[in-house]
């Protein structure tokens, strides 16, 4: 079935003066001759993205737009107007987005997290700022330590927020960030709890026998650069441990831990050093 503001595989089906047109079951759809590759063959299959354009005809182009139907991301407000805001999303024709669809009132030039819906009245692609309310973590499709996708919604006083895989909203702590995260940014995260109502805490590195491996390279590194030399040692005050090694105390015990089982490296009162 087609749906606007997806991709689609579709067969060339003729030839006209204004383009290729494709069709997708009972659906002919207009590429216009702008997005016509250079070699085709009639029959041939092309992967496109439909939408509606200025003139609210559904056609297909070869351009990977920024979002797509039921989808996040960080767009730039390109126009303002009295009804709504229109945010570059890569195609020609701008994304919507209504005054009632904005969290706080877009201006232009700035960029937010938005996401993509057809509106059921008009049958156009939308934007909306408002993406909590297309977020939910009823039934999670994620489980504890499963590496995730996500992308960096905005910042609150206990941390930074961020949606997971496209679908559930969780959570970053202050208290264990250690690297500068902006919203709007892509990155990939660890579900370290989820705790009651399906409330997750996240993670920037992997949990629990995961975490051993990184740690202890980043461990091995400094030793490496700093003459064999690390002056931690398992008593060390946390906010040294962080602001050297840029991990928390509990990971830095059971990366050495690791590292001393493995004869890498000599537990010192005052240091670390590594074995010879």
């Amino acid at each position: 079935m087609l749906q606007l503001g997806t991709t689609h595989r579709m067969e060339i089906l003729r030839s006209t003066s204004v383009g290729l047109y494709l069709g997708l079951g009972d659906y002919e759809v207009l590429l216009p001759n702008k997005y016509v590759p250079e070699n085709y063959e009639i029959g041939d299959d092309l992967e496109v993205f439909v939408y509606l354009d200025s003139l609210e005809r559904i056609v297909a182009t070869t351009i990977e737009p920024f979002i797509k139907v039921n989808e996040f991301a960080f767009l730039r407000v390109a126009a303002i107007s009295e009804i709504g805001a229109f945010l570059d999303y890569g195609l020609e024709k701008d994304l919507f987005v209504p005054n009632k669809e904005q969290a706080i009132k877009m201006q232009i030039g700035e960029s937010y997290v938005v996401y993509c819906f057809l509106d059921e009245n008009t049958n156009r692609l939308m934007g909306s700022s408002r993406v909590n309310k297309y977020l939910s973590n009823t039934d999670l499709t994620v489980e504890r330590f499963e590496e995730v996708d996500l992308l960096i919604s905005h910042f609150s006083d206990i941390g930074v927020n961020a949606i997971i895989n496209n679908k559930h909203r969780g959570v970053f702590y202050h208290n264990e960030i250690y690297e500068q995260l902006e919203v709007g940014q892509r990155i990939k995260g660890t579900i370290k709890l989820i705790r009651a109502e399906n409330k997750i805490d996240l993670s920037l590195i992997p949990i629990g026998y995961k975490n051993i491996d990184p740690n202890a390279t980043i461990i091995l590194n400094h030793l490496n650069q700093n003459q064999g030399v690390l002056m931690l040692h398992d008593g060390s005050d946390p906010e040294l441990i962080h602001k050297t090694l840029k991990m928390s105390k509990k990971n830095f015990k059971k990366a050495l831990g690791s590292l001393y089982k493995q004869k890498k490296v000599v537990l010192k009162e005052d240091r670390v050093e590594l074995a010879k």
